[in-house]
């Protein structure tokens, strides 16, 4: 069941596949007497550290321009962690899907803690697809990571037109948001492996954001391009920014020259609060993995009871400290419940 009021046409939404899925599941529900805003931020200073000893009277929280007085405040390093993996199977991935594989793996087996933590994987390419729903089993991530693969020809069969060779980026993050992580309680965060461009997704990318931002989740981006496979051509379907009901009223992504993938992971990590990392050879995979690992180890959760107590709206957050020089990377926004 998808949030109501989002620019999707019932019959248009988009469907994540399940392998052996039974229909009927219903999405968990939220207390609408919940008034609590929990935000999670990291903290770095000018030469690109991560800060972990920070106390809450360093903190400075406004909500569109108005101060708010911090309630709740604890470093995140021991909190249960919900994490999403979205990785980008289209045939553009074709050269680095197998680093993609090995190095998610490694940084999972680091990162996650048995019977604590919890991990899913999506894949996407003309469809959006749930290899592996929520487990803390690593036998079970690692089976997943092996069936990624390349679309075949079966299943390039299923789509019609430029739907066969598709990259539904912004489905994927809406399902993985609205599908999985919604449901969750505590920090949650999705990692995307993709090269950033949508071709034929359902969803316009503003929802895809929105989604993130109202499950409370924050994405970390990871671009990683094979650079003799860049797409010249503008995608179809639900690309760019398209309609956006409400919120900050943000532009459309520009469309002119084709999408910028780039651009598009650093608006989503952006407004969402996570960071977006892009696979060079000055930076490895495995070394962006690393920092991921690093910010997740070192979040403070910040909470407060807003002063404005309608549910209209989408509300701007800015998380700043006190002390000059430190850097606060934490979401833009909320939507009230």
């Amino acid at each position: 069941m998808f949030a109501a009021g989002l620019a999707l046409r019932a019959q248009d939404a988009p469907k994540l596949a399940v392998p052996g899925a039974v229909p009927g599941t219903e999405d968990a529900t939220f207390s609408a007497d919940v008034k609590v805003v929990n935000v999670l931020a990291s903290v770095r200073d000018k030469q690109g550290h991560v800060v972990s000893s920070l106390g809450k009277d360093d903190f400075v929280v406004t909500e569109d321009g108005r101060p708010q007085t911090i309630k709740y405040f604890s470093h995140e390093t021991d909190l249960p962690l919900t994490l999403g993996l979205l990785v980008d199977t289209s045939m553009s991935q074709r050269r680095v899907l197998g680093q993609e594989k090995s190095a998610s793996f490694r940084f999972l087996d680091r990162v996650l803690r048995a019977q604590k933590d919890l991990t899913f994987v999506i894949h996407f390419d003309h469809d959006t697809e749930l290899l592996q729903d929520l487990t803390s089993s690593r036998t079970d991530l690692q089976r997943a990571l092996d069936q990624l693969e390349l679309p075949s020809d079966s299943r390039q069969m299923r789509g019609s037109g430029s739907r066969a060779a598709g990259t539904t980026l912004y489905d994927a993050i809406y399902l993985a948001s609205n599908d999985l992580l919604k449901k969750q309680q505590g920090r949650k965060a999705q990692i995307l492996l993709t090269d950033g461009v949508d071709h034929g997704s359902k969803t316009y990318l503003n929802d895809a954001i929105e989604a993130a931002q109202r499950s409370d989740s924050i994405v970390y981006s990871i671009l990683f391009a094979d650079q003799e496979e860049q797409r010249p051509m503008a995608p179809m379907g639900g690309m760019g920014g398209g309609r956006r009901r409400g919120g900050m009223g943000r532009a459309p992504v520009p469309m002119s020259s084709g999408p910028d993938g780039k651009k598009i992971l650093q608006r989503i990590s952006r407004e969402t609060g996570g960071s977006f990392f892009e696979v060079s050879k000055k930076l490895s995979i495995d070394e962006i993995f690393d920092r991921i690992q690093e910010e997740l180890r070192n979040q403070y959760s910040i909470g407060y009871t807003p002063d404005k107590t309608d549910n209209s709206g989408f509300r701007a957050i800015k998380v700043t400290t006190k002390q000059s020089g430190m850097k606060v990377q934490a979401r833009e926004g909320y939507y009230p419940r």
